[in-house]
């Protein structure tokens, strides 16, 4: 048997999966599709860890949110993953206080620090915003470190349950064999699981599209800036990035096509006039690059998180949308939990060994804008 486990999937809930397991002496094998991670949803995100201050109490999502956050900042120091921690800021536009009210009692239930400003807006300290591609790229490097076997284009086409366990077949003819299977696969999660036997749940693709801006001269965006809710997303957003340039997004458009990264003719005039009403100084200002990213949304089900009823020795993690990145600790100490009760033994986690974050070629978001160009 080549692993105990084998996780499929790269991305940033795939690698930490694959890390967590690691750390506490479980020979792991992760198996990627693409040429290397953070290809995916992961790699062409915001990068904005949230604090889960608006989450909805009580959701496994809020609680995996919650979780990651006292886990995070000590990886990101040991790993050197760039991270700007610069908190948000968050203003209705009619100026209604009881909009600001329930987000603050919410904050509250949480257990997530606020504050309140003079202008009425509500003030979060906490959010923060780190580079997507860097931060995945990482936790995979250092999942390396401690033993896990990384198997870049290894695109799963068949799973085949023994009573040993599973084994997974790559459509290169390449195989390898694991007592449990994690399935990390984001969009193509629901594909992973109905070669196992699973089809109890069903992942579509909803594209979030930014614009990519300069500082405008003698402007300086220091914070987050979040809209006020009013519906399922959190809406448009205007944030600074690590590497000192301004994004506005994302749009939320659902589709079909889990490879159509294009970003849409309309997205400008949807994504401009909100982030101009948020900031002023992008006014006549025009975007240097945009991207497009897919988030794996399910039908009628968020955080599908759990051992598969109609699959042997598989553990699904689906339906991870917008929130990955910010769960993506709590997700893996979870799923840490949950292959215990498939009959793999943890041990005494090992301490995290350190080491850089790989360096990109480009920045991630030229990246992500090189793939959505490229669609």
């Amino acid at each position: 048997m080549d692993s105990e486990v084998a996780v499929v999937g790269a991305g940033v809930v795939g690698c930490a999966t694959a890390l967590a397991l690691a750390r506490r002496g479980v020979s792991v094998a992760l198996a990627e599709a693409g040429a290397e991670p953070a290809l995916g949803a992961s790699g062409a995100s915001s990068g904005i860890l949230h604090t889960g201050f608006d989450s909805v109490p009580g959701e496994l999502e809020t609680e995996l949110i919650l979780r990651s956050a006292p886990l995070r900042d000590r990886l990101l120091d040991a790993l050197r993953v760039p991270v700007l921690r610069c908190g948000a800021r968050l203003r209705p536009r009619d100026g209604r206080p009881d909009v600001v009210g329930t987000l603050a009692a919410n904050a509250q239930r949480n257990g997530v620090a606020i504050a309140f400003r003079r202008d009425g807006a509500l003030k979060v300290p906490g959010e923060a915003v780190t580079d997507p591609a860097a931060y995945t790229l990482a936790l995979a490097a250092a999942a390396r470190r401690h033993g896990v076997a990384v198997r870049e284009g290894f695109a799963v086409d068949a799973v085949e349950r023994g009573q040993a366990g599973s084994v997974l077949r790559s459509a290169g003819g390449d195989a390898l064999t694991a007592r449990v299977v994690v399935n990390c696969a984001g969009l193509h999660a629901d594909t992973v699981a109905r070669l196992a036997g699973d089809d109890s749940f069903e992942i579509y693709p909803r594209k979030g599209e930014f614009l990519v801006f300069e500082h405008p001269p003698g402007e300086r965006l220091e914070r987050i800036l979040l809209p006020a809710p009013t519906g399922p997303t959190k809406g448009v957003l205007v944030f600074p990035t690590v590497d000192g340039k301004v994004i506005a997004g994302p749009t939320a458009v659902d589709q079909r096509d889990k490879d159509d990264r294009s970003v849409r003719p309309a997205a400008h005039d949807e994504i401009h006039p909100q982030a101009v009403a948020m900031w002023p100084a992008l006014e006549g200002a025009e975007p240097i690059a945009s991207y497009a990213g897919l988030r794996p949304v399910g039908r009628g089900v968020n955080y599908l998180i759990g051992a598969s009823r109609r699959a042997p020795g598989l553990v699904n993690v689906a339906a991870i949308g917008s929130t990955g990145l910010t769960a993506s600790l709590g997700i893996a100490e979870h799923v840490c939990e949950l292959v215990t009760e498939l009959d793999v033994t943890l041990r005494s986690e090992r301490p995290l060994e350190p080491g850089a974050a790989p360096k990109l070629r480009v920045p991630w978001w030229q990246r992500a804008a090189e793939r959505s160009w490229r669609a």
